[in-house]
């Protein structure tokens, strides 16, 4: 129990300056350092899966869905940098950090990070049905063809109203998945505390701290688009660097348990 959170969770939290972010990515870049090969290895599986999802989709036809699932990268990316907040507890611990230990990160409080993880994967399913819906009604005369999509997309009213509601409807979720997922993922391998006390202490962190909170997921953004522009090969630096950073994040603004 002495592990455990305040029931309220505004108590569980601190407020940084704006300028914090740039401290979790300079401490998050030594952790990168210190596990280059461990860290590359753990992000590499996801970018091949991401690879081998995009081909999946060319071959089925379904190029349209290939954009909206970078988008979705954003989605379900919290679930998949526990292991680096593994790694870099280890690092902080001064024991060895090892690949095995990243992929069985979720072991130390399995049924709350697995329901988060699976409501993430639900949400880029969601997103990618959102997805074909709103090209479907933006262009139901179109077979998919990148330059005549792009051209519709750019030159067209309906084009732009599609690229409009497409953007603000993944922001949104986006906005959703960062404030849920910004502190519980790390703080529910931390300690034994169960879904909705995590959930409730994030949305608390990123309201308390919505300044430094809005320029932290501009910064993941920046550097997300940055990897998957390099066909998903820049991931293996972008991913560890922003899930490490993510482990330094939680343990400034989320106090220590008593």
């Amino acid at each position: 129990m002495g592990e455990r959170l305040s029931r309220r969770p505004a108590f569980a939290v601190r407020r940084v300056t704006s300028d914090a972010p740039f401290r979790w990515l300079a401490a998050g870049w030594l952790d990168f350092r210190r596990s280059r090969g461990l860290s590359a290895a753990y992000a590499f599986v996801f970018v091949v899966a991401g690879f081998c999802l995009t081909l999946a989709l060319a071959a089925a036809d379904l190029d349209y869905l290939i954009p909206p699932l970078g988008a979705g990268f954003m989605l379900v990316g919290p679930a998949l940098t526990v292991g680096f907040y593994a790694i870099s507890r280890d690092l902080e611990a001064g024991r060895e950090a090892a690949l095995g230990s990243a992929y069985a990160a979720w072991r130390s409080n399995p049924r709350p990070l697995l329901a988060l993880g699976v409501a993430l994967l639900v949400f880029l399913a969601v997103w990618l049905w959102i997805a074909a819906v709103v090209f479907a009604l933006a262009f139901p005369d179109a077979g998919f063809d990148w330059g005549r999509v792009l051209a519709g997309t750019l030159f067209t009213a309906r084009g732009l109203l599609f690229l409009a509601l497409g953007a603000g409807i993944g922001a949104v979720m986006a906005s959703v998945v960062f404030v849920a997922g910004a502190f519980s993922l790390p703080l529910m391998l931390d300690r034994p505390v169960g879904l909705a006390e995590a959930l409730a202490t994030s949305a608390t962190a990123v309201a308390v701290n919505a300044r430094p909170m809005a320029v932290w997921a501009a910064l993941i953004v920046l550097f997300t688009v940055a990897g998957l522009a390099c066909w998903y090969i820049g991931l293996c630096v972008t991913l560890p660097l922003i899930g490490h950073a993510s482990w330094h994040a939680y343990r400034a603004v989320i106090r220590p348990a008593f």
